[in-house]
C-alpha cells in the first residue's frame, strides 16, 4: 500500500474524530433540549421544526457542492438518535387529579412499553394479569384509567371481568380491532371511553412519529388528558370511526399478514435455499424477504388471532384467493394484453400515490443494499 494513500487515509480518520466530537456534542445539546421539552410539556416530535431545519441544511450542502440526500439521510439518523436522547429524563404529566394507571396484562410487552413511559412521565402505575385479577377491585379502585391490553380473543373476555371503576376513571384498551372492545366497555363502564391501537410494536425505542388510532367512545373531555399525554411521548394521534378502523385494519393488518403468512409457508413446501436467494436477491426483494421472515420471528398465535379476528377478515382473504386465481388464470393463458389492461387500471387507481411511493421506497432500498453482505 503506497505512503501516498495512507497518509490521505489518516487524515480521513482524524476528519471522523472530529465527527465524532460534534455528533457527541450534538446529542449533549438534544439532552437539553430533552429537559426543557420535558418541563414544558412539549411534545418531542415537532415535524415544523424537523422539516424546516432539513430543509435548510439541504440547501446548505448544495451550496456547498456536497450532496442534499447525503446530508439528510445522516440528519435523519442523528434525529432518531436524538428522539432516544430526548427520551432520558422523563415527559411532563398532564394529568393534574389523583389516581393511578391500571394496565391489565402489564406484563406482556406493550404493557411493559407503556408502563414505562407513565413511570417516566410521574405516573403510578399498577399491573394486573391472570395470577392477579382476583384483585383487581383493590387495584382499581383508585384508578385514573384502566388499559387492558391483552390477545384480541380475549379482550371483551377480560373486559366483562373488570369490578365497578371509578366514575371518571377512564376505560380503554389497546386491541387491533376497535368495534366490539369499544362495544363491551361503554356496556361494562358507565364513564369515559375510548378505544386506542398502538400501530406499533412493543420494540419501538419511543413513540416519536409513531401512529396511535383512537375511537371515541364516551365523554371525550374527560379522556382528553390521555391522548394529550401521548402526543407529548411524541406520538402521532389519529381519530377515525370504529368501524372505518376495522375495515382499514382488514386491509393493513389480516391481508397483509396472511400473504406474507401464505408467501413463507410456499418458500418452505417448495424448499427454497434462503441463502441463495439472499446472495441473488436486489434489494426489493431481499426488502421483500425480511418483512415475510419478520413475520415469522414472532408469535404464531399473535398472527392466528388479528387475521382470524373477524368474519369480514375472512371474507376479504377470500376475495383475494379469487382475484389470485383470476391472475393466475391470466397468466396461464398467457394474455399480455390483459396484463397490461390490468396494470393499467391499478396504475390508474393509485394516482400520484405510485410516483410518491417509489420516492419513498428508495430510502428502504438503499437502507436494504447498505446491510448486504
Amino acid at each position: 500500500m503506497s505512503t501516498e494513500l495512507l497518509a490521505l487515509r489518516d487524515k480521513i480518520d482524524e476528519v471522523d474524530k472530529s465527527i465524532l466530537s460534534l455528533i457527541n456534542k450534538r446529542l449533549a445539546l438534544v439532552a437539553e433540549v430533552g429537559d426543557v421539552k420535558s418541563k414544558h410539556g412539549i411534545p418531542i416530535y415537532d415535524p415544523k421544526r424537523e422539516a424546516e431545519m432539513l430543509a435548510k441544511r439541504r440547501q446548505e450542502a448544495e451550496n456547498i457542492g456536497v450532496s442534499s440526500a447525503l446530508i439528510e439521510d445522516i440528519l435523519r439518523r442523528l434525529i432518531r438518535e436524538s428522539y432516544i436522547h430526548e427520551n432520558d429524563k422523563g415527559f411532563k404529566k398532564v394529568y393534574t387529579g389523583q389516581g393511578s394507571i391500571v394496565i391489565v396484562g402489564g406484563n406482556g410487552q406493550m404493557g411493559r412499553l407503556f408502563a414505562r413511559l407513565f413511570t417516566l412521565s410521574g405516573y403510578h402505575v399498577k399491573t394486573l394479569g391472570s395470577k392477579t385479577m382476583h384483585q383487581a377491585a383493590e387495584v382499581v379502585a383508585d384508578a385514573a384509567a384502566v388499559i387492558v391490553t391483552v390477545p384480541i380473543n380475549k379482550t371483551c373476555e377480560i373486559i366483562n371481568q373488570l369490578p365497578q371503576l371509578p366514575k371518571d376513571c377512564i376505560l380503554t384498551d389497546f386491541t387491533s380491532i376497535k368495534v366490539k372492545p369499544l362495544e363491551a366497555m361503554l356496556k361494562k363502564h358507565s364513564g369515559p371511553v375510548v378505544g386506542l391501537h398502538p400501530m406499533f410494536g412493543p420494540d419501538v425505542p419511543n413513540l416519536a412519529k409513531q401512529v396511535i388510532v383512537y375511537c371515541e367512545g364516551r365523554e371525550p373531555a374527560k379522556y382528553e388528558w390521555l391522548i394529550k399525554q401521548m402526543r407529548i411521548w411524541g406520538a402521532n394521534l389519529c381519530a377515525i370511526d370504529a368501524k372505518k378502523h376495522d375495515k382499514c385494519m382488514s386491509f393493513i393488518q389480516a391481508l397483509r399478514h396472511f400473504t406474507s403468512f401464505s408467501y413463507g409457508v410456499n418458500l418452505q413446501r417448495e424448499q427454497a435455499d434462503l441463502e441463495q436467494l439472499i446472495a441473488l436477491s436486489s434489494p426489493i426483494y431481499r426488502l421483500e424477504l425480511m418483512m415475510v421472515g419478520r413475520l415469522f420471528a414472532q408469535d404464531p398465535v399473535l398472527y392466528a388471532d388479528i387475521i382470524m379476528a373477524s368474519d369480514d377478515n375472512i371474507e376479504l382473504i377470500k376475495r383475494y384467493y379469487q382475484c389470485f386465481g383470476e391472475m393466475v388464470e391470466l397468466i396461464e393463458q398467457r394474455d399480455k394484453a390483459k396484463f397490461i389492461e390490468n396494470f393499467n387500471n391499478v396504475t390508474e387507481w393509485f394516482g400520484n400515490y405510485a410516483q410518491r411511493f417509489i420516492k419513498e421506497s428508495q430510502v428502504l432500498l438503499k437502507f436494504a443494499n447498505d446491510n448486504r453482505e
